[in-house]
């Protein structure tokens, strides 16, 4: 009776929404800030410190995440084709859409009379970023070794090692299960279970969040009063509205044009999965209620399988269209013009990153920091962003899981996702389906 007494409270704890956690944490800071003013300036390196932590494991959980894509899903070469034609082009309609909205309505502007202090490395950052070459970025890109990209944060030479990887671990494996042989499952284990092992630690980072707020919070509410925080309303309408016209416009374009689906219908059979989404902040957490979502609606198994078990990698235009959005506000923050070459490098960045990380809880936030690390761009800024993504992830993940019901359909309106589709026990502990 005792020791399940003692355990209750930290039960209860544990059951506050992150939501509210973030929220409370922003009023205490806000009030400690105003009570104490600059003195409390210390407590904004909060911030720092989770931001470095969230950097630290990104890099090795997008190399895992690819590599794992690769060992667990095969599908049809023509169902995979028009999968990701699909989500190619939404990809770029929603960097299109972040992009353009940020140069036009430039959010960063209003931070900028308040922006975070550069430290040395963020200032030497700024002054080479305006004479960056971008054929030696390009080049640079490439892997010198199997270190130095987790080292230096690089998400493109991260990936490319992790597509080079996975690719010859799947050749292999398609090798042995010809012969008989079972040798690389032991490689798959050991993969997924890293996988999932620096995913659990990247959520135990994720819990500190509420704390690097209260840190942040308190060191801007002190040093410039509640400036910033009027000025990260422009930050996050330009990201609501981004996302309003991707899900809004183009899905819907997608339904009238495309699907010819009546639009009442699929946002009837979508609505409880996002709903889910917007609670969870994750589309792989969501991921059981989207299966039974198309299924309500008619979609066929196969179709609803493969773009939601499989193509959830690849749908992830709520992320893209945020970062390509945040990369530019930073910039505008930070006085740095970039050139329409960068800015499409930047894009690339983003298209890169969001790959295989879309369904973890927070990922266009660890995402974000990896890409402005690669395109050269200061992340000081970053911990006070942290202060408002508690709302902008879970509008990313609502983006990202209505993004895979409208693939799904799609899919079963031509007919491919009824082709036969093998998919394999997928990462983070869900199963996927076999048709």
């Amino acid at each position: 009776m005792a020791t399940s007494l003692a355990k209750a409270p930290s039960k209860q704890v544990l059951r506050v929404p992150f939501v509210a956690r973030v929220v409370v944490a922003m009023a205490l800071g806000a009030l400690v800030g105003w009570w104490f003013g600059p003195k409390v300036g210390r407590l904004g390196e909060i911030g720092a410190v989770v931001i470095d932590l969230i950097k630290a494991l990104a890099g090795p959980l997008l190399f895992f995440a690819v590599v794992d894509a690769f060992l667990r899903t095969r599908v049809k070469l023509r169902s995979a084709g028009l999968m990701v034609g699909i989500s190619l082009i939404n990809a770029l309609i929603a960097l299109g859409i972040g992009i353009g909205l940020s140069n036009a309505l430039r959010p960063g502007d209003h931070l900028a009379a308040t922006r975070p202090a550069l430290g040395e490395s963020g200032a030497a950052t700024a002054r080479v970023l305006r004479t960056i070459d971008p054929v030696s970025e390009i080049a640079g890109y490439l892997p010198k070794n199997v270190v130095q990209p987790f080292l230096e944060n690089s998400v493109i030479t991260i990936v490319i090692l992790a597509v080079l990887t996975g690719a010859a671990l799947r050749h292999v494996k398609n090798e042995q299960e010809r012969n008989n042989e079972d040798g690389i499952k032991v490689v798959e284990a050991l993969v997924s279970t890293a996988f999932r092992t620096v995913e659990t630690m990247l959520g135990w980072v994720i819990m500190l969040v509420p704390l690097a707020v209260f840190g942040v919070v308190a060191r801007t509410i002190g040093r410039d009063g509640v400036a910033p925080l009027f000025g990260l309303g422009w930050y996050v309408g330009v990201a609501l509205l981004g996302l309003a016209i991707q899900v809004f416009v183009v899905y819907q374009a997608w339904l009238v044009v495309v699907a010819r689906m009546p639009l009442r219908r699929f946002w009837w059979g979508a609505r409880d999965a996002i709903i889910y989404a917007m609670g969870s902040s994750s589309s792989l957490a969501t991921l059981p209620v989207t299966l039974r979502c198309l299924d309500k609606m008619k979609v066929s198994p196969q179709s609803a399988r493969l773009a939601a078990c499989v193509g959830t990698n690849l749908n992830n235009d709520g992320i893209l269209l945020y970062e390509a959005m945040a990369v530019l506000f930073v910039a505008q923050v930070y006085g740095i013009d970039l050139s329409a070459t960068q800015q499409l490098a930047a894009a690339g960045s983003c298209l890169i990153a969001g790959i295989g990380i879309a369904a973890v809880p927070d990922a266009g936030l660890i995402s974000l920091a990896l890409v402005l690390a690669t395109v050269g761009l200061p992340v000081e800024i970053v911990p006070l962003l942290l202060t408002v993504d508690w709302l902008l992830s879970r509008c990313r993940a609502m983006t990202n899981v209505t993004s895979d019901i409208l693939v799904a359909v799609i899919l079963d309106r031509y007919g491919v996702g009824r082709e036969e589709m093998l998919a394999e026990p997928g990462p983070a502990g869900w199963e996927t389906p076999r048709a």
